[in-house]
């Protein structure tokens, strides 16, 4: 069996010469530094190189979308045989690549084309941001909700549509106001649009950017907020409530080990998506690791009551029971459970079904409660 993955693998260009390592290498948006997007897609490098002894890899931080191709030939000219491009923006590079280089594997976050060498994978928060929009519609006394975006796109408008309707869930009455800074790592503008939405009123915040600016911007003027992709919880120890915590190298060992056993090739890849939630282990609930919530708010959110089936329960009960339900091997609570209907009285989601994954990965419509621009929006 091994002499036939070898003679596989040999075919393909894979094989691995007696103590010669797989070489895969890694395309970051943005630094390094010590928290957010790019750090944790770095935390799930070394820990997949330390898992896997047969494995080496290298990485180039900061690459702007357009100039990924230049940086994909430099990794083959390197030898590299595995490719993960970890930006939504790197796409079409990827796929002029994956033509060049039918040889190499290549691997896109959060994209949404494949090809034959071309895999996309995806660690989703959905599930974790509905519940802390729950603790997020507990804890403001405005009712409003700031949330500073990135880019709209459809995973960043699902992630806010979830947040939404946990908010919502608790208190009917509340606005999530959305500000779009249209960059993954810009700590000036992450500030720019958390002061603004201070000055509308909004007291808690999420946010989809590379740093914990948001947090720490919130934070001065009192204001609870929820991390992102990393533990956070160290930026504002009093503020920080809990959070979207990522662990790709559940993903990057898996699809590694893969390429190793000769399952995945680079003939064989278009239709091998990744989109793992909590119940892989892929993500997890946290203001840090192990810890769902904050402890310094439990007893307020414990002290919020929302409605249930006609009954009241305890907010920090709600969250702790739908965040068992979808840990499990097959949940038994999504978010996106119809019926649903957007901001303009649309039906998206039917009674008695849930989103399907299409309908998850092309989400464009915006959520009851969102207020704001929505570049996109179906009329």
């Amino acid at each position: 069996m091994q002499r036939l993955v070898l003679g596989v693998l040999a075919a393909l260009g894979l094989a691995l010469g007696q103590g010669e390592k797989l070489k895969a290498c890694f395309i970051y948006v943005g630094p390094v530094g010590d928290a957010g997007w790019t750090y944790a897609h770095d935390v799930g490098r070394k820990k997949a190189e330390a898992a896997l002894p047969w494995l080496e890899t290298r990485y180039v931080e900061s690459v702007p979308e357009a100039q990924v191709v230049p940086v994909i030939d430099r990794f083959v000219r390197e030898g590299c045989r595995v490719i993960f491009a970890t930006s939504f923006g790197y796409m079409d590079g990827v796929l002029e690549a994956a033509r060049k280089y039918p040889d190499v594997i290549f691997a896109h976050a959060t994209g949404i084309k494949r090809a034959p060498n071309v895999a996309t994978y995806m660690a989703d928060f959905y599930q974790v941001y509905y519940l802390n929009g729950l603790a997020a519609g507990a804890l403001t006394k405005t009712g409003k909700v700031g949330y500073v975006a990135a880019f709209p796109i459809p995973e960043v408008k699902r992630h806010i549509n979830a947040f939404a309707l946990g908010v919502r869930a608790v208190r009917p009455d509340a606005q999530v106001l959305v500000r779009w800074i249209n960059a993954w790592y810009d700590p000036a503008k992450a500030r720019e649009a958390t002061e603004a939405l201070l000055a509308q009123g909004a007291d808690v915040f999420a946010f989809t950017e590379d740093t914990p600016t948001v947090i720490q911007t919130a934070a001065r003027k009192g204001a609870y907020s929820f991390g992102h992709y990393t533990p956070m919880l160290k930026f504002a120890p009093d503020h920080v409530v809990s959070g979207q915590i990522v662990h790709w190298d559940v993903i990057y060992i898996d699809f590694l080990k893969k390429v190793k056993e000769g399952v995945y090739t680079p003939r064989n890849l278009e239709n091998v998506d990744y989109f793992w939630l909590l119940q892989h282990g892929a993500v997890e609930m946290g203001a840090d690791y192990g810890v769902p919530i904050n402890p310094k708010h439990v007893p307020l959110l414990k002290a919020a009551q929302m409605s249930v089936e006609g009954k009241k329960v305890p907010v920090y009960d709600r969250i702790m029971s739908l965040l068992g339900a979808m840990k499990r091997p097959n949940p038994t609570f999504d978010p996106f459970t119809g019926p649903i209907k957007d901001r303009k009285g649309v039906v998206r989601i039917p009674a008695g079904r849930k989103a399907t994954l299409n309908e998850l990965l092309t989400m464009e419509w915006a959520a009851p409660g969102v207020v704001g621009d929505w570049p996109g929006e179906p009329r």
